[in-house]
């Protein structure tokens, strides 16, 4: 491993200023991807900004108001998010998106900034956020940015970040009264594996049955992580049935833009996003019944 320099800002004003004077500096959260890419040779920097010691990135708050936004900042772990009791209840989708990432040492260690601004399609943590409509909150030296998260991704490993801009935070509106949501993916394996489709869904419903507003964002079947808009309005004003979903499944797969590559050829991908989408959106409903009766 070639030398480099490491910088240990203690907050977020001295992270910028760092960042400022040396731009090439790559941001390092808990290090569960850059650290493993620079030993196998996958990349060479000259210098990275520790974040660990910066706390204005660490705070989590929603407080007990149902109309209260959710704040994640980008140093909070995927431990903190899948434990937090508040996101378990509103935001299920996230907390198994979270929980389902790395092991628990890596979930430990492992960021939401450093989730997403890895960008690559297959960040578990991505859809759940692109169907609750989070936004990012970018900061530089002289101010502040918020774009939608679903502007926030270009392509694989790139980002809308500019030079000597960080990711302060994730703003995650509240879901509104009878929401449920739900992640599934598919892996190779039981665990700690990438996902080779996931789906998020989040499904308002009425006190009538009928689904009001549905959302659905595809993972791993695209250049960047996607809404499947289509989709959701198909689902829009009616009631839930089997065939409903399936038609929704496959519009949904017609909307994903996979590649062929070792782990999955482009039809088996969007066979799972059909599938998955049909599973994500029953869990969904159910969920939304459930906080509809709270």
């Amino acid at each position: 491993m070639k030398r480099f320099d490491y910088l240990a800002p203690t907050n977020l004003g001295e992270a910028l200023e760092m960042l400022a004077q040396k731009p090439e500096a790559v941001p390092l959260a808990g290090g569960t991807n850059v650290l493993v890419q620079i030993k196998e040779g996958h990349r060479s920097e000259t210098a990275l900004l520790s974040l660990r010691r910066v706390s204005e990135l660490n705070q989590l708050s929603h407080g007990d108001e149902p109309t209260r936004a959710l704040v994640i900042g980008a140093g909070v772990t995927m431990k903190r998010i899948a434990a937090d009791p508040l996101i378990r209840q509103r935001y299920q989708a996230l907390t198994k998106a979270a929980g389902l990432i790395g092991s628990v040492q890596t979930r430990n260690m492992a960021t939401i900034g450093g989730n997403l601004c890895n960008a690559s399609p297959s960040a578990d943590t991505a859809p759940p956020l692109l169907v609750f409509q989070a936004q990012a909150v970018l900061v530089r030296t002289w101010g502040e940015r918020v774009i939608p998260l679903e502007d926030f991704f270009i392509g694989p490993g790139s980002t809308m970040l500019e030079e000597g801009e960080l990711l302060k935070e994730l703003v995650v509106p509240p879901p509104a009264r009878g929401t449920g949501s739900a992640y599934v993916r598919h892996i190779p394996r039981k665990a700690m594996d990438i996902s080779v489709a996931g789906v998020a869904a989040a499904v308002t419903m009425e006190q009538d049955g009928i689904i009001r507003q549905a959302k659905i964002a595809l993972g791993a079947v695209a250049p960047t992580p996607i809404r499947a808009w289509a989709a959701e309005d198909l689902l829009t004003g009616q009631l839930p049935a089997d065939s409903l979903l399936a038609e929704a499944g496959s519009a949904a797969a017609g909307e994903a833009r996979p590649v062929e590559d070792v782990r999955a050829s482009v039809a088996y991908r969007r066979h799972l996003v059909n599938v998955l989408t049909q599973d994500a959106l029953r869990q969904a409903i159910m969920n939304a019944e459930y906080q509809g009766e709270r």
